[in-house]
């Protein structure tokens, strides 16, 4: 069964811009508006897998975004490891810390990448149905991290350019699916990077338009063959039905204001 880590957002809000999203947003999030939107994200992942929190921390806002705790691997012999976040913005290097005692405290191996290296967990690196890992760089995670990560979690990986400081996470932009399919947009790699995708998945992969990259389409958890997003446009939706996948439509609106949606939200462990 599928498990996500979820942070309560007691403390969201915009209170400072690290990304463009955040521009003309400052102090503008309906808090009360984003529980909302909050607790009915966490029922449609918790009717369909099990869910674990962490306690949110006041000062923190950003913390309710757990997929940028860090990335986790399970093992073939079932050891568990963590390679805990190093955040580029001051503003949420402090949260580090706390992902990191939760991890230890449920039975993960805690790892970390050299002290100068910022990577962004799972927000940068995402693992595709084949078990090959997708490191994204260049807006925030260092280039260098991929090799890296591979140093300490002995897989497969494979680097990704982002060039678009909207898209500046990988999985704002980017989906693994399974049965080798993905989404991604192409206007937020580099051509180098969209070749390299295009050459991995071919017919498989689904490039959805500016809007539905605007929408935060790409940022979705994968359940099965159940998928969960802010929005998709019809275009997408039937695409998505034509490969067998049912779509899950979650207003996670105020979140977009700060630059995350689903996916951001959740972290799989």
């Amino acid at each position: 069964m599928n498990h996500f880590l979820m942070c309560e957002p007691k403390f969201f809000e915009v209170r400072y811009v690290i990304n463009p999203w955040m521009e003309g947003n400052l102090g503008r999030v309906d808090r009360e508006l984003a529980q909302r939107q909050w607790e009915n994200l966490h029922g449609i992942v918790a009717r369909l897998a099990s869910v674990s929190l962490i306690e949110t921390v006041a000062g923190l806002p950003d913390m309710t975004f757990t997929a940028n705790a860090g990335l986790v691997h399970v093992g073939e012999d079932g050891k568990k490891q963590c390679i805990v976040s190093s955040f580029r913005h001051a503003e949420r290097q402090p949260e580090a810390r706390f992902f990191e005692t939760f991890f230890s405290a449920h039975g993960y191996r805690v790892q970390h990448l050299a002290p100068d290296t910022i990577f962004e967990g799972a927000g940068d690196a995402l693992f595709d149905s084949q078990g090959r890992l997708w490191v994204g760089s260049g807006i925030r995670s260092d280039s260098h991290a991929l090799g890296e990560i591979i140093d300490v979690l002995r897989v497969e990986a494979m680097g990704l350019e982002l060039i678009n400081p909207h898209w500046y996470h990988l999985d704002t932009a980017f989906c693994p699916l399974p049965q080798g399919q993905a989404l991604a947009y192409d206007k937020a790699f580099s051509r180098k990077s969209v070749e390299i995708l295009k050459h991995a998945f071919g017919e498989n992969i689904i490039w959805v338009s500016e809007q539905d990259a605007r929408n935060f389409a790409c940022n979705a958890i994968n359940i099965g063959q159940r998928i969960i997003l802010h929005r998709a446009s019809p275009e997408l939706k039937s695409a998505l039905a034509q490969r067998g996948f049912e779509v899950i439509e979650a207003d996670v609106s105020e979140f977009l204001k700060a630059g995350g949606a689903c996916k951001c939200l959740t972290l799989e462990i």
